[in-house]
């Protein structure tokens, strides 16, 4: 269903059950789709992601949840990379902060742990190791309390090694 093949309502209101019934997505991602496939008809693309929402084929939390929660723990993202990539799919604030807080600060820490000595590794006699540690940390969404701190203690464990 491309570029409007399909504009029978019913039909695409079928078609997004069975994608969503997989997999979670979003009511911005199924709009996006449903505005393909009819064509770009407003009017019935917010009728159908609207009947979509009630009989709970999407949910917003539901999804901003599961996503916050595969980011973090499968791929090592901080809470800032999530709310940011969160916010791009015009996910609610309020939302956003719910489904955050289903994430376990202390796995959460540890995960950051693990990602700085793995990077560490690789930096261990570069000048600018510290700088490119912090960047590193930031990029993967952590604060840069947090990146920072775990940087710092990384640093004083080489000195504690060359002595």
């Amino acid at each position: 269903m491309r570029g409007g093949e399909n504009k029978d309502p019913l039909k695409v209101t079928d078609r997004m059950r069975a994608l969503c019934s997989k997999r979670e997505y979003c009511s911005s991602d199924i709009m996006k789709k449903v505005l393909t496939a009819l064509g770009d008809d407003k009017e019935a693309a917010h009728k159908i992601v609207s009947s979509l929402i009630e009989e709970k084929y999407i949910d917003d939390l539901r999804y901003a949840s599961a996503y916050a929660r595969d980011k973090s723990s499968i791929a090592g993202w901080g809470a800032a990379k999530i709310r940011y990539m969160l916010s791009a799919k015009g996910i609610s604030r309020e939302t956003i902060a719910e489904a955050l807080e289903g994430i376990d600060d202390c796995k959460a820490a540890g995960r950051l742990q693990k990602l700085m000595e793995a990077k560490a590794r690789s930096l261990k006699d570069d000048p600018q190791a510290r700088l490119k540690m912090l960047r590193f940390g930031m990029g993967r969404g952590y604060s840069y309390e947090e990146v920072a701190e775990v940087t710092e203690m990384i640093i004083a464990e080489w000195k504690n090694t060359e002595n």
